[in-house]
């Protein structure tokens, strides 16, 4: 009676009540009546809404809707309303509005939420029976312990850790599965359909190879995914992600950012893409936009794989606190990040922590894959679009020779390769000489996933060294879909069977402690020779450390890179990928020159100082546009 419309009964998270949800609109939109009562809100906002009311009847009637509706949702700024009242031409109301916000010290729109709070609470209030006493003994009890000083930190490190181990581990033991279930089908099956049509070996190029590879590339990460959204929504709808929130608010805000900004970040040591989508999990704009900005900068899975490499061939005794130094350096990228457009073009005041701890409560599977399929289907519809477009154009330039033919993947005839020899000049000032353009390339087919880089160098080094040449007329394996997707299947069973000794080594840090470089190089799936060739172009370790550190810094991978345009936007994506390079090429190019600078000090102080200055200039730069904006409103440097 006090609302005007009916009541329904129900309990959401268990479906109850929904039929006679439903049921209810229907018969409202069938006939459809005002409400018999309306919210009365304070005395100066009723006695606007009174004045202008009459004045919108015409529009009103125009539109469909009810003119104090209409007053109302003006008033609080809703664009709807103000399009059809045309609030930009009508001074008039605008400064009644002016002055009401004037008299009451608070904006329109708080006003209006204020009056409609209270009328909640009063009608709940009027009608509420409470028998008993609520209480909230187990929550209580569970965060005397959860939110201590002494267990919180543990509990949280210890459940970050089980998601980790969820989502990469149990995970990743899927991917091969969903790689090559995707590449039988979308890869050799097109490839296959193609050759028996008579289709030229361009055509195949891009539609098998290009296309069929980025769908392919784009399902290796839905495992990933999939499992990283399960997980926090399971945490989320616990409650738990409101304390883990609470326990790590006080580091966070040492570089701008909520406690909830640690869960993200953490999942970027296992791969960079659902480490930028958890990004969206975090209420401000500002807050996501430094996350996704500084999630490229945890060393990921796939970058493991290079270090490895280089770990066996320049560091056989102790490449373990090579690869452990190079994790470090990836926080220290990330904080910096951080802390830079947190004095400048992300400027803004720290908002006060204040959450309101929710109870615990036991997560429902159905909502938990419900908000999972969500935000997976986002990813993959998303920044899946600009994985295959920037692939299709990869694998050309890859596929397509310097004489004009097609099949010269991964060779020194491909244009690709032509590219990767004519920019060596540019990263000689971190030790790349010219017999070693297949390191350039390899930092080219590291846009692809950083996992490929491991493949081209052994490609192209053994083929250098005479051992990986492609034998002339040699026939490709005949096209098998159903024993391709028996291995894909049979590959899950293999993972999951395998997974008994990641839970001591999550990141895979042991797999670079290899005792020989043969044992090394059967583990990383190489050639042996690839390891000699490798020392003999690189200038020793200086000159292969130089390289790690660009290739943990630079841009990111497509994947990932789909990933911060589908969160942030084009311009975020073009700003990532200038800042990420940027200070890959100064921190690597400055290390090499102060290792080596006894070898030539005339140019290594120009090096250094040169770069030096770019980057006090760059960060100037950034300040200077920071201070003409303001408090950031989400726009980058570029914009």
């Amino acid at each position: 009676r006090k609302l005007g419309c009916p009541v329904v009964e129900m309990v959401a998270v268990r479906g109850r009540g929904l039929a006679d949800l439903i049921s209810a609109v229907r018969n409202l939109a069938a006939d459809p009546h005002p409400p018999a009562s309306h919210i009365t809100y304070p005395l100066g906002v009723e006695r606007l809404i009174e004045d202008i009311s009459p004045k919108l009847i015409g529009v009103s009637e125009k539109a469909g809707v009810d003119n104090r509706w209409l007053a109302v949702r003006y008033i609080e700024g809703d664009d709807f309303a103000r399009r059809l009242v045309n609030g930009d031409g009508n001074p008039e109301l605008q400064s009644r509005i002016l002055e009401l916000e004037a008299e009451q010290g608070e904006d329109s729109d708080i006003l209006i939420a204020d009056g409609r709070f209270s009328f909640a609470h009063e009608s709940a209030a009027a009608v509420t029976r409470i028998q008993g006493k609520a209480t909230r003994q187990t929550s209580d009890m569970l965060d005397r312990v959860v939110l201590s000083a002494w267990g919180g930190p543990v509990i949280f490190l210890g459940l970050m850790y089980v998601m980790f181990m969820f989502t990469i581990n149990l995970g990743g033991a899927f991917i091969d599965f969903f790689d090559i279930a995707a590449g039988a089908i979308f890869v050799d099956g097109v490839k296959a359909l193609l050759t028996m049509a008579g289709a030229p070996q361009w055509l195949s190029v891009l539609l098998a190879d290009g296309l069929g590879g980025g769908i392919q590339v784009v399902a290796t990460f839905v495992p990933i995914i999939g499992f990283l959204y399960l997980f926090m929504s399971v945490l989320e709808d616990s409650g738990y992600m409101s304390r883990a929130a609470f326990l790590m608010d006080r580091l966070m805000r040492i570089v701008g950012l909520p406690g909830k900004a640690f869960v993200p970040l953490i999942v970027g040591f296992g791969c960079n893409v659902p480490s930028i989508m958890a990004s969206r999990t975090l209420d401000k704009e500002r807050d996501r936009l430094m996350t996704v900005m500084m999630s490229p900068f945890m060393s990921c899975g796939a970058r493991l794989t290079v270090y490895a490499l280089f770990a066996a061939a320049f560091f056989p005794s102790g490449g373990q606190n090579i690869v452990f130094l190079l994790y470090l350096i990836g926080i220290g990228a990330a904080i910096a990040t951080g802390l830079l457009l947190k004095s400048t073009i992300l400027k803004g005041e720290t908002t006060p922590f204040v959450m309101e701890l929710p109870p615990y409560h036991m997560p429902r599977f159905k909502d938990v894959v419900i908000h999972s399929w969500i935000r997976l289907k986002s990813f993959v519809f998303g920044a899946g679009k600009m994985i295959v477009m920037v692939i299709v154009v990869l694998n050309f330039l890859n596929s397509f020779g310097t004489n004009g033919s097609f099949g010269n993947e991964d060779s020194n005839t491909s244009v690709l390769s032509a590219i990767g020899r004519a920019i060596v000049p540019a990263f000689s000032p971190m030790g790349i000489t010219r017999d070693n353009w297949p390191a350039t390339v390899g930092l080219f087919t590291g846009v692809f996933a950083k996992e490929a880089v491991v493949g081209t160098l052994d490609s192209l080094y053994s083929s250098l060294d005479g051992t990986n040449g492609k034998v002339a007329g040699t026939a490709s394996p005949k096209f098998d879909l159903l024993a391709s997707l028996g291995a894909a299947v049979a590959s899950v069973g293999t993972n999951l069977a395998a997974l008994g000794d990641l839970f001591t080594d999550p990141l895979g840090i042991g797999a670079v402690q290899s005792d020989s470089q043969g044992a090394a190089a059967k583990a990383q799936a190489v050639s042996t020779s690839t390891f000699g060739a490798m020392v003999e172009r690189f200038d020793g370790k200086i000159g292969a450390f130089a390289y790690l550190l660009f290739l943990l810094l630079y841009f990111p991978c497509v994947a990932a890179m789909g990933a911060v345009r589908n969160e942030a936007g084009p311009r975020w994506a073009a700003f990532t990928g200038l800042w990420t390079t940027g200070l890959a090429y100064t921190v690597a190019v400055i290390f090499y020159q102060m290792a080596t600078f006894l070898r030539h000090p005339g140019t290594s102080v120009l090096w250094i100082a040169a770069l030096t200055g770019l980057m006090i200039t760059f960060v100037l730069y950034l300040r200077w546009v920071g201070s003409a904006r303001g408090p950031a409103s989400g726009a980058p440097a570029a914009e």
